[in-house]
């Protein structure tokens, strides 16, 4: 039983909408937030990461950081770059990227539904990470970066959907990627209220994207809840933005890994050691090879191609978890031959979303990397049955595009939800 709440969202003027909306500010480093937004005094970058308003030397998690993005907001709203809807409503959010569309519905969901497991998680966040969203959602009173759910479609709901979205949009905009963006408003009270019924029949909902977000939402609301132990339940802190997907509405790309070095090995001893675990192979005229299904795994080193097939025995295969192919090659290689036991902990390890290629894998290994992997995607039914479980995925299963963008609507905590 899901509870969802329309809101009064500060939303761009239509005219500036394009140049607003920008990238989730976790798809990026300082150095290119800065590169993103130069040119552009209206990106939502200069709120979302605020350090890109000081010189190079800041501390990013500074308190002045946080200070300077709720200053940046507040500017936004006073130079009318934003309005405030009069009353609440709900938003369709439509990104399309090579021809695909995917529609969402903009909510606010509910902090008590997180901790009460009907909104379900698949991956543990890091406390650095959390402590920096919790100052961010904090200072800027505000929620400014949606979280990614998605639900087991609902025909009722998606009937809803698709009936408003042949009505006149609110913005539509091709953003720098080539990725379109259409928004339309619910305004209608029947079908507002007809959604929330609707989505009280939803059993759950699933974190797609945005554990540290969610997370950091939660714990702004435990904080303002301490502070206010008269609180009614209805303060917009007990409830954070997010925008609704069905599972059939997401693609889950390929989160590919590259890794630093062999471990002290040969390349002879490296691939001697990988077939205890694996059958490997080279690839037909050292072509490239982007997996095509579960257990296989492309591998890059010195200029050649391999594809690898785990072999039977080295996963449960009743277990959700272990029979991922990021828990495989985890568990059978990264840790025991390469020696990375704590991928997030580890600097011999980075990751790179499915989006940018098998020729991006090639670059790093044949620069500052040594060997590289391409992984065959993680299904979005593989993240629901390990919620369902109740069971932590591996870090950087998946990897979702397009990304919704941020700044197009902002949830301010001191809205009152009836």
């Amino acid at each position: 039983m899901a509870i969802i709440k329309a809101f009064k969202a500060y939303r761009p003027i239509e005219e500036l909408a394009s140049k607003i909306a920008a990238l989730p500010y976790d798809v990026m480093n300082t150095e290119e937030a800065r590169e993103m937004a130069k040119g552009n005094k209206y990106s939502f970058l200069y709120v979302d990461r605020g350090e890109i308003n000081f010189p190079e030397k800041v501390n990013i998690y500074g308190e002045e950081v946080y200070k300077e993005s709720r200053e940046v907001l507040d500017k936004m709203i006073e130079n009318k770059y934003y309005f405030q809807d009069k009353n609440p409503y709900f938003y369709i959010y439509r990104q399309t990227m090579n021809g695909k569309s995917q529609v969402g519905l903009v909510v606010c969901a509910s902090v008590d539904d997180y901790i009460n497991n009907v909104i379900k998680r698949h991956e543990k966040t890091r406390a650095d990470k959390e402590l920096d969203r919790i100052n961010h959602v904090d200072y800027c009173d505000a929620h400014t970066g949606p979280i990614f759910l998605t639900y087991r479609e609902n025909n009722d709901i998606s009937k809803i959907i698709n009936e408003s979205i042949k009505e006149k949009p609110v913005y539509d905009f091709i953003s720098d990627d080539g990725n379109g963006h259409t928004v339309w408003v619910i305004s209608n009270k029947e079908k507002i209220d007809k959604l929330i019924r609707l989505f009280n029949d939803v059993n759950y909902m699933y974190i797609a994207d945005g554990h540290h977000r969610i997370k950091s939402a939660v714990e702004v609301c435990l904080k303002r809840r301490r502070e206010n132990p008269n609180y009614t339940g209805k303060e917009g802190f007990n409830y954070f933005l997010a925008i609704a997907y069905p599972d059939s509405e997401l693609d889950v790309l390929d989160y590919n890994r590259t890794v630093k070095d062999l471990n002290g090995l040969s390349k002879e001893e490296f691939l001697k050691a990988i077939q205890k675990k694996f059958i490997i192979e080279k690839t037909p005229n050292n072509e490239r090879f982007k997996p095509n299904g579960k257990h296989t795994f492309g591998m890059y080193i010195d200029n050649e191609w391999f594809k690898l097939k785990a072999r039977e025995g080295t996963f449960d295969k009743n277990d959700p978890t272990d029979r991922l192919d990021v828990s495989i090659l985890q568990n059978n290689l990264l840790s025991p031959i390469l020696g990375i036991d704590d991928p997030t902990k580890s600097d011999r390890i980075e990751f790179i979303g499915g989006i940018r290629g098998l020729r991006e894998l090639e670059k790093r290994a044949n620069t500052d990397m040594r060997v590289s992997f391409a992984m065959y995607p993680t299904t979005i039914e593989d993240i629901m049955s390990i919620a369902d479980a109740g069971k932590i995925m591996p870090p950087k299963s998946t990897w979702f595009e397009p990304k919704p963008r941020s700044g197009l609507f902002i949830h301010k905590l001191t809205e009152i939800h009836e």
